[in-house]
C-alpha cells in the first residue's frame, strides 16, 4: 500500500487597496467655497466633502484608501474606458466604491496575468436617495446635495460599495472600466490570497 503525503500550503487572506491616483479625472466632492466645481452629473451636482473625507474608509469588512477631497482637485474616476492596474494576486472579488447618475449596469474587463480577459458586470444604483436596486451596501450617505450655487439640505446623496467577481483561477492584473460618464469610482480594493 502506498502512503499519501500531503504538503500544507498556507495562504494569507488579503484586502489590498488599489492606487487610482493617476486615473482621477473628476470632482464629485465639494464644500461651500467650491460648489461650482462639482461634476457628478450634467447639472453639476456634487456631494459634500464630508461624505467621503477619510483617508481610510471601512465598509463592512472591506477597507479602502480614501480620496483626498479638496473641491479643486479630482477625487474620482468618471469612467471612460480606463485601464486600471491591479495588484497581481489570486483574487475572489474586486470591491469598488462607486455611484452613478441613475442606476447603471456595465461590463468591465478583468485582466489576468496569463493574458486572458473576462467580462464581468458592475451594477451601481443611483446617487440620489433610493434603495439599493442591485442589493449593494451603502458606503456613505450625505446630509445634503450640492448644486453650483447652493446647498440643498433636504436632498441626500449616496455612494455604494459594489463588488465584481473574479471567476478565473489565476492572478489578476488589471481592470478595464466601462465607457460611461454616469459611472463614478472613488476607490477600489482587491480581496484574495497572497
Amino acid at each position: 500500500m502506498t502512503g499519501f503525503s500531503a504538503t500544507q500550503v498556507v495562504h494569507t487572506h488579503a484586502m489590498v487597496p488599489v492606487d487610482l491616483s493617476q486615473h482621477l479625472n473628476n470632482i464629485a466632492l465639494t464644500d461651500f467655497e467650491t460648489l461650482s466645481n462639482g461634476r457628478l452629473n450634467v447639472w453639476s451636482n456634487s456631494l459634500p466633502m464630508e461624505t467621503l473625507r477619510a483617508d481610510h474608509i471601512q465598509v463592512g469588512r472591506v477597507g479602502f484608501a480614501g480620496s483626498k477631497a479638496t473641491g479643486t482637485e479630482p477625487d474620482n474616476i468618471r469612467c471612460a474606458g480606463q485601464y486600471v492596474d491591479l495588484p497581481e494576486m489570486n483574487a475572489d472579488w474586486i470591491h469598488i466604491l462607486a455611484t452613478s447618475e441613475r442606476r447603471c449596469e456595465e461590463e468591465v474587463g478583468v485582466h489576468y496575468t496569463s493574458g486572458a480577459v473576462a467580462g464581468e458586470w458592475i451594477r451601481v444604483s443611483d446617487f440620489l436617495p433610493a434603495r439599493a436596486h442591485f442589493g449593494e451596501m451603502a458606503a456613505a450617505r450625505s446630509f445634503a446635495m450640492h448644486y453650483p450655487h447652493h446647498r440643498q439640505e433636504d436632498l441626500r446623496g449616496q455612494v455604494w460599495c459594489v463588488r465584481v467577481p473574479v471567476t478565473r483561477w489565476e492572478a489578476v492584473r488589471g481592470l478595464r472600466l466601462p465607457d460611461n460618464p454616469a459611472l463614478h469610482i472613488f476607490a477600489a480594493s482587491v480581496e484574495g490570497v497572497l
